[in-house]
C-alpha cells in the first residue's frame, strides 16, 4: 500500500511539475480594454464626429513581439454593430478572431465581445481598424507593430527609435453621410484633405544628430495611394508588411491603400527642422500634408519648397514596385532564411483571374468582382460552413476567370483545398488604381504590367526574390499577379481595400479547407462565439 501511495504521488508531482513547465512556458499575454465611443475632433479645422478608442484618435497602438498573445475587449458604445480587423496578421488556424462580417457576427451597440490572437511568427508593421460599414472613414484604427524576439538576428543597424506613422485620406462628411451617399446610388467625391496620425499639420518628430531612426508607415486611408518623403534625407526601406527588403535608399515612396513599409533614416544632415511630407498620387488635384523632422536642439524651422513628389506618373511606380525585393539572407520571425521557401519552383494548382468592374445593379451603383457583387448574408459563412447551415452560400457564385454578361448580386465564395498552391491574377480595366488585400496569410507579388493578363506574362514573373505582402496595388489598365500557399485553414477575407468599392460589393472570401477536423489545422469555434441570422448557439450537453 505504501509503495502505491509514493507512485501516486510520483506521478502527482510529476504532472503538476509539467504543468507549470507549461505555464511558464507559454508565449506572454498582452491585455487590453477598448471602449468605442463617437467624439469630437477637426482634423481638417473643422469641428466633426469622428470614432474613438478610449478616447484616442487615431486609436492607441499595440506595441508586441513576435508570439505575443493578445486579448482585446472591444465594448461598442456607438449605435451601430461594429468590428475590427487586424490588418495583415496572419491568425493562424484563427479565422474565427478576423473580425469581418464573414467570420464574426458584429458586436451589437452596449455590448461587448473579446478578440484572443497570437501574434505567431511574425514580425514587421500592421494596422488594425474598424472592418463594420463605412467606420473605418471616421476612425477606428491604429498601429499594430510586432518587434522581433531579443535572441532573432535583425538584418540592419538597431535603430535609436521608432516612430510610427498613419497617413491616410480624409472627409469633412462623417461615415453615415457617406454610407448615405453610397446608399443612394452616388460615388464618393474625392477626399478633403490627407491627415498623419489624425492632424493635418504640425505633427513633430524629434531625433538626435546622428541617430538612426525607425519609421513605420502605413497608408489608413479610404481611397488614395500616397507618396512619402523626408525633406533634405534618404529612407532605406528594410521591412514590407513582415518581409525583410533588400536595403535599397529611395528619396520618396509609394505607399497604396492598406499597405505598410518601414524605412531607416540616419540623421545626419545640419541640425535644423526638416519637411515630413505626404501627397496624394494619380489624382487632380493633388494633396498633400506635411509634419515635421525636428532635430534636437534645432532653432531654425523647416524651409520651403516642400521636396518635389510623383504625381500620376503611373510607369514611375510601377517600377519602383519592381525594386522591392525580399532579402533572401535575411530571417524573418524565425531564424531560417527568408529565401528558403523556393516558392518559384513550386508547380501552380489554380488560377483566378479576378476583374474588378462597375455596374448599375437594380438601379443603384454596384462594384464588382467577375460580374459579382458581394452581399453579407445574415449568417457569417464560418458559422455556416462549420455547423453545416444550408442556405448561407454556395461555391457557384462566381466564376474563377471574367466572362461576358449581366453583374449580379451574390454572396462569393471559392472554394480551395488547404495547402493548394494557388495564382490569384487582379485585372484591372479601368482608369483608376486599385488596392487588393487577402487576409489569413501573406503572398508573392510576381508581376505587374499593363493591359490584359495573358498566360505568356508568366515568362517576366520574378521567382526569385518577390517580396511577400498581403496588401497589392492594381494599376490603371493593368494587371498585378501574385503567388500564395494557402496553407492557413479558415474562411479568409479578399476585399478591395478602396473602401466604398468594399462597401458596395467588391470582395469575397477565400475557403481553405480539408476535410479533417484537428486542432493542429484549425481551432475549434471560441467559447464565446457570437451567434446571428441562421446560426445558434450549441446547447451544452
Amino acid at each position: 500500500m505504501k509503495q502505491k501511495n509514493l507512485l501516486l504521488l510520483g506521478f502527482l508531482l510529476a504532472y503538476c511539475f509539467s504543468s507549470v513547465f507549461v505555464i511558464n512556458a507559454e508565449d506572454p499575454y498582452l491585455f487590453f480594454t477598448w471602449t468605442v465611443t463617437y467624439g469630437t475632433r477637426s482634423p481638417l479645422g473643422v469641428p466633426q464626429q469622428v470614432i474613438l478608442i478610449n478616447g484616442q484618435f487615431p486609436g492607441p497602438p499595440i506595441e508586441g513581439v513576435t508570439n505575443n498573445n493578445i486579448v482585446v475587449n472591444v465594448i461598442n458604445k456607438l449605435d451601430e454593430p461594429f468590428l475590427i480587423t487586424w490588418n495583415g496578421i496572419k491568425q493562424r488556424r484563427m479565422s474565427w478572431q478576423d473580425g469581418v462580417l464573414g467570420t464574426n457576427c458584429p458586436i451589437q451597440p452596449k455590448s461587448n465581445w473579446t478578440y484572443h490572437f497570437q501574434l505567431k511568427d511574425q514580425i514587421g508593421t500592421y494596422t488594425y481598424f474598424a472592418s463594420t460599414s463605412m467606420h473605418r472613414a471616421s476612425g477606428a484604427f491604429g498601429g499594430l507593430n510586432v518587434n522581433q524576439r531579443s535572441v532573432i538576428f535583425v538584418p540592419y543597424p538597431k535603430p535609436d527609435a521608432d516612430f510610427t506613422l498613419l497617413v491616410g485620406d480624409w472627409y469633412k462628411m462623417g461615415h453615415k453621410e457617406l454610407r448615405r451617399r453610397l446608399d443612394s446610388g452616388r460615388d464618393l467625391p474625392p477626399p478633403d484633405g490627407l491627415l498623419i496620425n489624425g492632424a493635418s499639420k504640425g505633427l513633430v518628430f524629434t531625433g538626435q544628430h546622428g541617430k538612426i531612426y525607425r519609421f513605420r508607415i502605413s497608408n489608413v486611408g479610404i481611397s488614395t495611394s500616397i507618396n512619402f518623403r523626408i525633406q533634405g534625407h534618404m529612407m532605406t526601406l528594410v521591412e514590407v508588411e513582415g518581409s525583410h527588403t533588400l536595403q535599397e535608399v529611395y528619396e520618396s515612396l509609394d505607399i497604396h491603400v492598406g499597405q505598410s513599409v518601414t524605412v531607416l533614416v540616419t540623421l545626419k544632415a545640419p541640425v535644423k527642422d526638416y519637411f515630413i511630407v505626404a501627397s496624394t498620387r494619380f489624382t487632380k488635384p493633388v494633396l498633400t500634408t506635411t509634419g515635421i523632422l525636428s532635430y534636437q536642439g534645432s532653432k531654425i524651422r523647416p524651409s520651403h519648397p516642400l521636396p518635389i513628389g510623383p504625381t500620376y506618373h503611373i510607369h514611375w511606380s510601377m517600377k519602383q514596385a519592381r525594386t522591392i525585393r525580399l532579402n533572401l539572407t535575411a530571417n524573418a520571425a524565425r531564424p531560417n532564411p527568408q529565401g528558403s521557401f523556393h516558392y518559384g519552383t513550386i508547380p501552380i494548382n489554380r488560377t483566378f483571374v479576378l476583374a474588378n468592374g462597375r455596374a448599375s445593379i437594380n438601379g443603384k451603383l454596384r462594384y464588382t468582382v467577375n460580374r459579382v457583387s458581394y452581399v453579407n448574408p445574415t449568417t457569417p459563412l464560418k458559422l455556416a460552413d462549420w455547423f453545416n447551415i444550408p442556405g448561407v452560400f454556395n461555391f457557384k457564385t462566381i466564376l474563377n476567370i471574367p466572362t461576358p454578361g449581366p453583374s449580379i448580386l451574390g454572396t462569393s465564395v471559392f472554394d480551395v483545398a488547404l495547402h493548394e498552391y494557388v495564382e490569384f491574377v487582379f485585372q484591372n480595366n479601368e482608369t483608376s488604381i486599385q488596392s487588393w488585400h487577402l487576409d489569413g496569410t501573406s503572398a508573392y507579388v510576381v508581376g505587374y504590367g499593363s493591359g490584359t493578363w495573358n498566360m505568356a506574362n508568366r515568362r517576366g514573373y520574378n521567382l526569385v526574390d518577390a517580396v511577400s505582402r498581403h496588401t497589392f496595388q492594381v494599376y490603371p489598365k493593368s494587371w498585378t499577379s501574385i503567388l500564395v500557399s494557402l496553407d492557413n485553414k479558415g474562411m479568409w477575407n479578399l476585399r478591395s481595400q478602396i473602401w466604398s468599392r468594399r462597401y458596395l460589393g467588391q470582395e469575397l472570401y477565400v475557403r481553405v479547407w480539408n476535410d479533417e477536423r484537428s486542432l493542429y489545422t484549425e481551432a475549434e469555434p471560441p467559447v464565446n462565439a457570437l451567434f446571428c441570422g441562421k446560426a445558434k448557439r450549441p446547447r451544452l450537453i
